[in-house]
């Protein structure tokens, strides 16, 4: 059984809670998933596989980091086999807010099968760049 738009926006948007709160366990990877994003290990050019890693490598600090999320929007693919959302990821020891937006692609039974970040990385890996192109 597929999800439906409706739990697909719902699984998006769980998934920006759960990011909130900390709650790695109540986002439904699946054993296998796979995620790239700019902050892992190699960058997006290489995945993370496997809940596991995705846990130990990826996670691991996050809810240390994370003081705050806000949904902007979610948007369903026409064939309902994945899921964007955008939001907003506040970060208070750098501090700085990322514009993010996550694609999922889902599988039949509603767990996340690849995950990809989007966000430019520099508030986090050049904290103050935004000051530095302000006084050119």
């Amino acid at each position: 059984m597929s999800l439906n738009s409706v739990q697909l926006h719902q699984l998006a948007r769980n998934y920006v809670s759960s990011l909130g709160s900390g709650d790695f366990d109540s986002i439904p990877y699946a054993e296998n998933v796979e995620l790239r994003a700019p902050l892992c290990p190699g960058g997006s050019a290489v995945p993370l596989l496997g809940k596991d890693n995705l846990k130990e490598q990826w996670w691991a600090p996050l809810p240390e980091m994370v003081s705050g999320v806000e949904v902007v929007n979610s948007y369903v693919s026409d064939n309902q086999s994945s899921v964007v959302v955008e939001f907003m990821l506040r970060i208070d020891s750098i501090p700085c807010t990322l514009r993010v937006m996550d694609r999922f692609a889902v599988n039949e039974e509603g767990e996340i099968t690849s995950q990809e970040n989007f966000f430019d990385p520099r508030d986090v890996t050049n904290p103050g760049w935004q000051d530095a192109q302000s006084d050119t």
